[in-house]
């Protein structure tokens, strides 16, 4: 009875060394992946990044490349020998880093726009820190924005301008919206794909950019001439009274033209209309008149009434 009792226990205390044992393992696993000690990635380029934890994990594009086993993380203090995409770079990327790129891969600084300040770049990078040109990003965050690239658009970017299509497309498809950085860019990737050197990636980025400012300036003085033609002539519409005005006028002659072609004469107050005889008596009065017309048409009757009975 002892020795099973013994044996239980060794078996109850082995398997719990080996539960801690397993634990342990897979705790250094975890960081050899999180330090870029992991197995073979699955991309055929090696890519990697230095991860300051500024961002959404559900929406950082540099932590979902790692899930998937796309892009290695690099510990501050660990140099890069490919190409590091980085605000710290000096020179742009060009085509003639393509051996480069495909020789020892590409690295990218995950962190955010707005904290560049807290991002040691003395520590991190290496010999080989570009900057990439004039791009619009096409993610959902900055989507439309220049510059504002996120981490798959940057790598993504380099490749691009390398003349690497193929692993852009290749990397751009783990997300939904990645294939639309291309087309978005699909012009302006050509053109810098023309190019060799950094000083050339260069001229090319200024001159696009002056295409664009001109186009921009072309359409907002277009904009501002086809208002004024809406508005029409200002000038001609103040000099002249409102439509209001002229109805009112219209209608005042027209009234007055009608009251003068019944053969009434315009008087202050009500108006009469009587009938005379041929010998200019009257035989039918109207209705009453004003106290201005009343004196001059009844004097006038009576003068006329004696001449012609004095005749």
């Amino acid at each position: 009875m002892g020795k099973g009792k013994n044996k239980g226990e060794m078996r109850d205390s082995r398997g719990g060394k080996s539960t801690s044992s397993h634990s342990g393992k897979s705790h250094h696993r975890r960081g050899e992946i999180k330090h870029g000690k992991a197995s073979k990635s699955n991309f055929p380029v090696k890519l990697a990044m230095w991860d300051f934890d500024h961002c959404d994990p559900k929406r950082c594009s540099g932590k979902k490349l790692e899930r998937v086993g796309v892009i290695q993380s690099l510990r501050v203090g660990q140099k890069f020998q490919g190409v590091v995409v980085s605000p710290n770079g000096k020179g742009v990327v060009c085509p003639n880093d393509r051996e480069i790129v495909e020789m020892n891969g590409v690295a990218v600084v995950e962190c955010s726009w707005a904290r560049l300040e807290e991002v040691p770049f003395n520590k991190i990078g290496g010999k080989n820190e570009r900057l990439l040109p004039y791009l619009v990003a096409a993610n959902q965050v900055n989507y439309g924005r220049p510059w504002r690239l996120n981490c798959v658009e940057a790598i993504a970017a380099c490749f691009a301008i390398v003349g690497r299509m193929d692993l852009a497309s290749e990397l751009l498809s783990h997300f939904s919206w990645g294939l639309g950085f291309l087309e978005v860019n699909k012009e302006l990737l050509e053109v810098y794909q023309q190019c060799t050197d950094q000083d050339s990636v260069k001229e090319a980025e200024a001159k696009w950019l002056e295409k664009i400012e001109k186009e921009a300036f072309e359409r907002k003085s277009q904009a501002n001439t086809e208002d004024i033609w809406l508005m029409g002539n200002v000038n001609r519409q103040t000099a002249h009274p409102t439509d209001s005005e002229d109805e009112t006028e219209n209608e005042q002659a027209e009234d007055t033209a009608a009251s003068l072609s019944d053969g009434a004469e315009p008087t202050r107050g009500i108006i009469t209309a009587s009938k005379y005889d041929k010998l200019g008596n009257v035989i039918e009065s109207g209705s009453e008149t004003s106290s201005l017309a009343d004196t001059s048409t009844s004097d006038q009757s009576d003068q006329f009434n004696a001449l012609h009975i004095s005749k």
